[in-house]
């Protein structure tokens, strides 16, 4: 298997005739999927997802993919394809419309649903054009044949995109549930005619290639919700992604079973249900929703609450319920489910969630507990189905850490594909498809562009660097005035510290030493204020280094008088 190699250098021009995929985001990470292909000069997206922020990364609230590559080439874009409404494959459409905005959106009837509400709150309205299984569009030198699959959100598409330097099928995010909740099962005959006709690259959903086996049918999951329903003696909150149509259809029908009502918390959640359900995706009884203001009027027994935050967003529904500060409470004899799995990295947030609910006195029903959840992702048998099926010249595993790409690439050669024709790339590495074979032949610079607050892509490492101190060990401001004629310190040094764990007294010893390092720098000939400062960095920094075993951050101010 060919894997990128850190030494790559910027690629060449893309031979005559042949076709380059450069995937921007979704290969090396969980989201933020997004992939640019390349022919004949134009340019086709397919997908533009958002990555959420972990720990290490205060005050971010989303990663973008790096447009840069695309940015000088917006005229190129033939369109963004959707393969599905998944915030990870959606959510920075918004980012890349402020760049152009009449780029064609292409997608089912529910993503661009999903897309259009997103765009409606930027004040964005974009050129969509609607597809569905089995239609055929052309898009520039683009043909684009789109694929029913199954996945955990209703109407996602594969796309097979047919150029003359060969056919791409791209899968979105998959998996071969044959029995899901909608009867609309991944298109398998499909996927064989494509494959009789060839498939020169196959770009393969990698999220589950770790996992052995077939995923549990979405339909063990209703039994289940329905039991612990049963079980329940006061309210029950259940938490999940706010796109998740059929986990939210499966609590509607175990709630009616149960003689329960239902409210939606969260904005998103109670906007996507909102426009799944005027769709026909989501079938809600009449008089079965209630409002959030009419729960406090209902017996606990009686209760249902479908809410976001099953990741342990800080500003989610579920975390501020788990705080104390959300008009929503539980307590002794409350269920809260959390039905979805985990997404890597979010596990210290999610379990700080559980801790909180527990502490209040709630039961707490998770995917490692109960089957209250199952993936959205092929795991590695469903994986050698395709494989099997497609027989691909070429295989470029997609959507997941650096661990699931391998594994997949390890399951195409186990299938039969040849170990040089599987492709190992990360976000930025370029991969050129030209004559029956695709190789990697450089990459180009692709970074976390970050949004935070109303800032997009000026935050950088340097300053989330500074956070992360600020946040773990703390700072120490220093301030002294000096003599511009002798050198004398007139005033100061005043040290002021914060989030260090001590008090500021702490630092009356060092105060003498730094008097005499100042007016030591200015007899050695130092006059400019920025030397000084630094002369005073230097000694607190060593005396809080090794008296206090700390490394914070530290603001020297020195001012001439």
């Amino acid at each position: 298997m060919s894997h990128p190699h850190p030494d790559l250098t910027l690629p060449p021009p893309l031979p005559e005739g042949g076709l380059r995929i450069v995937p921007l985001g979704g290969l090396g990470e969980v989201g933020r999927n997004m992939a640019v292909l390349e022919h004949a000069g134009r340019l086709l997206v397919i997908d533009c997802g958002v990555l959420f922020p972990e720990d290490h990364q205060p005050g971010v609230d989303l990663i973008l993919p790096d447009f840069d590559y695309i940015r000088d080439r917006l005229d190129d874009i033939e369109a963004i394809v959707l393969t599905h409404g998944h915030e990870d494959h959606i959510g920075a459409v918004p980012y890349l419309l402020r760049l152009r905005g009449d780029i064609p959106l292409v997608g089912s009837q529910l993503t661009l649903a999903f897309v259009e509400a997103k765009l409606k709150e930027h004040r964005i309205a974009p050129l969509t054009l609607t597809v569905r299984e089995d239609q055929v569009e052309q898009l520039g030198p683009f043909e684009c044949e789109f694929v029913a699959v199954n996945h955990s959100i209703p109407d996602a598409l594969a796309v097979a995109v047919h150029t003359p330097a060969g056919t791409v099928l791209h899968t979105g995010d998959f998996k071969m549930d044959q029995l899901p909740l909608d009867g609309r099962i991944t298109d398998l005959r499909a996927f064989a005619r494509l494959g009789e006709r060839g498939v020169d690259l196959f770009m393969v959903d990698s999220t589950n290639a770790e996992v052995p086996g077939f995923v549990t049918p979405e339909r063990e999951i209703g039994p289940v919700l329905d039991q612990v329903f049963a079980e329940s003696t006061g309210r029950v909150v259940v938490a999940s992604f706010a796109s998740h149509v059929h986990r939210v259809q499966q609590v509607i029908d175990a709630a009616v079973a149960n003689e329960r009502k239902v409210a939606l918390v969260g904005r998103s959640m109670v906007r996507n249900m909102g426009i799944a359900s005027e769709l026909g995706y989501l079938r809600v009884p009449d008089g079965l929703l209630v409002d959030l203001k009419q729960i406090e009027k209902l017996p606990d027994d009686r209760v249902v609450l479908m809410c976001t935050g099953s990741q342990g967003e800080p500003m989610a529904a579920l975390s501020r319920i788990a705080n104390g500060d959300h008009r929503v409470s539980v307590g002794t004899g409350d269920t809260v489910i959390l039905a979805s799995s985990l997404i890597p990295g979010n596990e210290n947030a999610v379990f700080r969630v559980i801790n909180g609910l527990m502490r209040l006195g709630a039961r707490v029903v998770h995917s490692g507990n109960a089957k209250v959840h199952v993936s959205g992702h092929a795991s590695a048998g469903e994986l050698l189905y395709c494989y099997n099926i497609l027989r691909p010249r070429n295989v470029m595993p997609v959507h997941g850490e650096v661990r699931h790409l391998i594994a997949n690439g390890a399951l195409a050669v186990r299938s039969g594909v040849p170990a040089d024709r599987v492709v190992l790339a990360e976000d930025g590495v370029v991969v050129d498809l030209v004559d029956g074979r695709a190789q990697v032949v450089g990459a180009v610079p692709c970074g976390y562009v970050y949004v935070d607050g109303s800032s997009v892509g000026e935050l950088t490492e340097v300053e989330l660097k500074d956070r992360r101190i600020l946040g773990d060990e703390g700072f120490v401001s220093i301030f002294a005035v000096v003599s511009s004629g002798d050198g004398k310190v007139l005033a100061g040094p005043q040290i002021t510290a914060r989030g260090v764990a001590e008090q500021d007294d702490v630092f009356d010893e060092i105060l003498p030493v730094l008097t005499e390092a100042l007016e030591e720098a200015v007899r050695a000939g130092a006059t400019d204020t920025h030397q000084l400062q630094q002369v005073m960095r230097r000694v607190v920094g060593r005396w809080v280094s090794h008296k206090l075993r700390r490394r914070p951050m530290i603001i020297p101010v020195v001012v001439e008088a």
